[in-house]
């Protein structure tokens, strides 16, 4: 398959609230969704979190979700079911819940045509963790995805992803594989992560979490702060959308996946997977690093992860790198959808020409990139997006302007 695979749809939900608009200006005014926990029951105390601002119950109403089944609704299927709906909104592609709202064309697709992959880890343990000792049935990875995409009506399949912090952008990555096997001309890819106090104690375990806003690069980086969210896109053949009338948003035009299996939990120092995912990526799209206008870095705020990135990122573009940014600043580490959400605010970026400012940066570190704390209107071409998950599993992706 030799066709663009472009991007017609995308739908999130973060800690800066439902929806790309929402995203959009909290982006734009530098204004963080990081803050304390008011939905989450069970994880350490007094640790900032990037938690959606809205109850499952509320969810449930935005959606259309039966309100009375919300308490045992995983939430991350919850929000699973919001990004998917704005996704499939902006692609023009029907669901159970909106037939009677899309545009009918003989070209018309539904999501009962098309695959949907997710990717998640944490999936259904809040569930569990109210009714323990006993086990929802919605607790694996999977069950998640499924209970989203059948609340929607259905899919051609669904499939769930589980590599950690780099689910989500996995997820894309196999999506347009799917694409370039030619046996569908259209894919839902994303992911979706819900706080849990597994995830908290988890995490605390490592102790990499801070009891700050969390500081990217900055030379007093303590750790990350949690978050959650969900994110999804919808790629098709360029030929598919402009078939469908379907006006492209951007275009998916590299990716790249490598594993340095350093350690379990780790990067390595020299940022060896990061490197890889990233030449990997630039060598598919056809582009040299310096046609990058702007890299959205994983940059969860730990020491390790800082720094083995910026390693990383130099062994790519050099000492003249474009404008970085972590955006984890505003939302937290989403995880397994952390992936997916960045992806979203890089189609924001592309959109509206400009740069995602770092916040919460303020000191230098010799060994981190000086990251784009200041708002910068930019006229961006390419992004390069990265999400680096646990085992060294690194994927990144490069998403560029489309030319009808």
């Amino acid at each position: 398959m030799t066709s663009k695979i472009v991007i017609t749809g995308a739908g999130v939900v973060s800690a800066l609230g439902c929806g790309k608009a929402a995203s959009l200006e909290a982006l734009c005014a530098g204004r963080s969704g990081i803050g304390p926990v008011k939905n989450l029951k069970g994880g350490p105390e007094g640790l900032p979190v990037g938690e959606v601002p809205l109850s499952n119950e509320e969810m449930a109403a935005l959606s259309g979700f039966p309100i009375s089944k919300a308490a045992n609704c995983p939430r991350t299927a919850l929000m699973s079911i919001l990004a998917l709906q704005e996704a499939l909104s902006d692609a023009e592609i029907s669901s159970r819940e909106r037939l009677s709202s899309v545009k009918k064309s003989p070209e018309s697709l539904s999501l009962a045509d098309i695959p949907v992959i997710g990717g998640t880890t944490v999936g259904g343990m809040d569930v569990t963790e109210r009714i323990y000792p006993r086990v929802s049935a919605l607790h694996s990875c999977g069950a998640s995805t499924d209970m989203a995409v059948e609340f929607l009506g259905g899919a051609k399949f669904s499939a769930t992803l589980s590599t950690a912090c780099s689910s989500a952008t996995n997820a894309i990555i196999y999506g347009a594989n799917l694409l370039r096997s030619g046996k569908f001309h259209c894919v839902v890819c994303g992911g979706s992560e819900s706080l849990s106090a597994y995830h908290f104690h988890g995490f605390n375990s490592l102790m990499i979490l801070d009891k700050e806003p969390c500081r990217p690069f900055d030379a007093t980086r303590a750790g990350l702060n949690l978050g959650e969210g969900a994110a999804y896109l919808v790629l098709e053949t360029e030929e598919s959308a402009l078939k469908r009338g379907v006006k492209p948003i951007a275009v998916l035009s590299g990716w790249g996946n490598a594993c340095d299996a350093f350690h379990q939990t780790a990067s390595s120092p020299d940022g060896e997977g990061a490197f890889l995912a990233m030449r990997k990526a630039l060598e598919m799209a056809g582009l040299d690093a310096s046609a990058i206008d702007y890299v959205n870095a994983h940059g969860t705020g730990t020491p390790n992860n800082d720094a083995s990135e910026t390693s990383a990122i130099k062994r790519i573009f050099g000492e003249n790198f474009p404008p970085v940014s972590s955006t984890k600043s505003f939302t937290g580490h989403a995880t397994s959808a952390s992936g997916s959400i960045k992806a979203v605010f890089c189609l924001l970026a592309l959109q509206h020409g400009f740069v995602p400012r770092q916040l919460n940066w303020s000191t230098p570190d010799p060994a981190c990139v000086i990251p784009q704390t200041e708002p910068l209107e930019k006229n961006i071409r390419h992004i390069l997006c990265n999400a680096f998950g646990f085992g060294g599993n690194d994927s990144s992706i490069i998403l560029s302007a489309y030319d009808a």
